[in-house]
């Protein structure tokens, strides 16, 4: 018997590279301290692209799929929103508040409490920036999941509701 879960085609935006595009503004929050502005917002530019282009993707497969109990407008329309708003919230808007932040304190905190050149503080900042990332995934997207399943997929139609999977 075919396994479905075997046959099934990865997914580009989730299970290859491709994912890593959506942590770039996380990069470049980490390098804020030591790279013009106009870098940090091209980051955001990529993140956002990549938020956009997997909402697209999640709604032509959803309009893709067979099924009866639902319109396909309706199952096109629940899979972008579902995709963009927890993309945009996990992928983009806290990750990157969260280095930012992290690292807006950490260049504080070197600069009151070492007497290191700034840019060693700066290089410093950056390097802890960069090891966050891997470290506040995780529980960001369990957080995400958790808001999205107590609020928005709250009103989506029984049939459409998305797994927090």
């Amino acid at each position: 018997m075919p396994d479905p879960a075997r046959d099934a085609q990865p997914d580009l935006y989730r299970d290859t590279w491709v994912r890593y595009l959506g942590y770039a503004n996380e990069v470049g929050e980490a390098f804020r301290a030591i790279v013009p502005t106009s870098l940090v917002w091209l980051s955001y530019g990529v993140a956002s692209s990549y938020v956009v282009a997997d909402a697209v993707d999640k709604g032509k497969k959803a309009g893709a799929a067979v099924s009866p109990e639902t319109s396909k407008t309706t199952k096109m329309a629940v899979a972008v929103v579902d995709t963009f708003v927890w993309q945009a919230l996990a992928s983009v808007a806290i990750p990157g508040f969260t280095i930012n932040r992290l690292c807006a304190a950490s260049l504080y905190v070197l600069g009151r409490a070492t007497r290191w050149p700034l840019a060693a503080r700066k290089w410093t900042t950056t390097a802890v920036g960069l090891m966050a990332i891997p470290v506040i995934i995780h529980p960001i997207d369990r957080s995400v999941d958790f808001l999205m399943d107590s609020s928005l997929r709250k009103i989506y139609p029984s049939q459409e509701k998305p797994s927090s999977a």
